[in-house]
């Protein structure tokens, strides 16, 4: 089962499976928990449907991971490693990830998340932990010192996603360190 850790941020798993198929359809093992040696266990699974021109995020966690996997469009994940102490702090890197392609990545604790939907997109996402609103953490969405490339001119966004603050004003309590896991 091919899989990578990304050399731009630490802990950060791309997960390229194999695809098996015939004239019937094919089929995908998405997730598999050896696939991550410092991941737990995923409790909870969700779905996600947006259109294009969509933006989710910034946000990030101080201890919940997740795992990304489209099953339909085309979205361009960009991650930003807040974690203080780690190797790769202040890193941002952005993924295009294509439902066709068969490609997930790991996103670990400390790192803010998030993606744009390049065309309609249905995503299924796997959590280590339940969701907790103290959990919950966000920064601007098109901060400057973040540098994000979304691939979109005029993103549609939520109200959060748009009062998210700043990196440099994130609240030191909420800083995360590496490593992150407890």
């Amino acid at each position: 089962m091919p899989q990578f850790k990304s050399t731009e941020i630490n802990d950060v798993i791309i997960v390229e499976p194999e695809s098996y198929g015939d004239s019937r359809g094919r089929f995908v093992e998405t997730y598999r928990r050896s696939w991550f040696p410092l991941g737990r266990e995923m409790v909870q699974g969700n779905r996600s449907e947006k259109q294009a021109g969509a933006v989710v995020g910034l946000h990030y966690h101080l201890h919940q991971a997740d795992f990304w996997y489209p099953l339909r469009g085309k979205m361009r994940v960009v991650l930003h490693d807040l974690r203080t102490g780690s190797t790769t702090e202040g890193t941002t890197v952005e993924i295009d990830l294509d439902g066709n392609e068969d490609r997930g990545v790991y996103i670990p604790p400390g790192i803010a998340h998030g993606f744009s939907t390049l065309t309609d997109l249905l995503l299924t996402y796997m959590v280590d932990s339940y969701y907790n609103e103290n959990d919950e953490r966000g920064v601007l969405w098109n901060d400057k010192e973040i540098g994000a490339n979304w691939g979109i001119e005029d993103p549609i966004l939520s109200n959060r996603d748009k009062s998210n603050p700043l990196k440099a004003d994130l609240p030191s309590q909420f800083i995360p360190s590496y490593p992150t896991r407890t």
